[in-house]
């Protein structure tokens, strides 16, 4: 048998079919415009990523002052202002009664039937001011607002009248309420004092008329507890006494932790 022969035959082109291919050599201003045009290229994207990350830390600032305004806003509505919760913690006088009946007129005018609690954390003052103050709540009570009064480390005095002017009051238990006589000053002749005394002893009746028909005191108790001294009372016997309608701030261990009996003393027999 023949020999298969395994050999590619190669296909031969003939010289005069074949096409020379010419090279063509760039000219120095061709190049230069190539490059010039990459260059440009090259610049174009830079400006490109340089305005992408402007628009990025444009858009951030904008994020973080829209959550600086919604926190701003955020407290705003918790603030005591927008809550109808007026802290007073001066002394009773002209101008700290004038503050606080500005402020609860607006809150009156802004919202005519809202619920206004004021907290005292005073040593009391003047009796004439604090009157003012105690009428003009009584006449928010009379226009339909829920007075709500507390006090958190003391209502002394003229404050401790006050703390009566809510339709609800409470008191912080580590609170304490003072009460004593009014007191006045007291300077020219004799029936300028003797007039001065009776004004006093008026006004004591009508502190007393308060404190009676807001507790389980009578006015009898009363002038016998306040009587040359100032009558202090802790938050529990406030609440005892009728003189306020809830302690707040106890400790949770107080609330818990069952009252210990005291056990009785045995008496032992005497051997004879």
């Amino acid at each position: 048998m023949p020999k298969k022969n395994n050999d590619t035959k190669k296909e031969v082109v003939p010289e005069e079919e074949m096409v020379p291919i010419e090279v063509i050599e760039e000219s120095e201003t061709d190049k230069q415009v190539k490059l010039q045009s990459i260059a440009q290229s090259a610049a174009e994207i830079k400006k490109i990523e340089a305005d992408t990350r402007r628009a990025e830390a444009e858009a951030l600032k904008a994020e973080v002052e829209a959550k600086k305004i919604y926190h701003a806003y955020e407290d705003e509505l918790n603030s005591d202002d927008e809550n109808y919760l007026y802290r007073f913690s001066r002394d009773v006088n002209d101008i700290s009664v004038q503050s606080c009946m500005s402020k609860l007129t607006q809150w009156h005018r802004k919202d005519p039937e809202c619920a206004i609690e004021v907290i005292f954390s005073s040593p009391g003052g003047s009796i004439i001011d604090g009157f003012e103050l105690f009428d003009f709540l009584q006449d928010l009570r009379a226009q339909g607002h829920h007075i709500t009064t507390g006090s958190l480390g003391m209502a002394a005095s003229m404050a401790g009248v006050l703390l009566q002017a809510g339709d609800s009051r409470w008191i912080g238990h580590q609170s304490w309420m003072m009460i004593h006589r009014a007191a006045f000053g007291a300077i020219g002749k004799t029936y300028e004092i003797e007039d001065e005394v009776e004004l006093v002893k008026r006004i004591e009746d009508r502190i007393l008329d308060i404190f009676s028909s807001r507790s389980k005191l009578s006015q009898s108790q009363l002038r016998k507890n306040w009587d040359r001294k100032d009558w202090w009372i802790d938050a529990d016997e406030c609440k005892k006494l009728g003189l306020v309608d809830n302690i707040k701030a106890m400790m949770p261990e107080h609330i818990s932790a069952p009252k210990k009996k005291r056990k009785k003393p045995v008496k032992r027999a005497r051997k004879k």
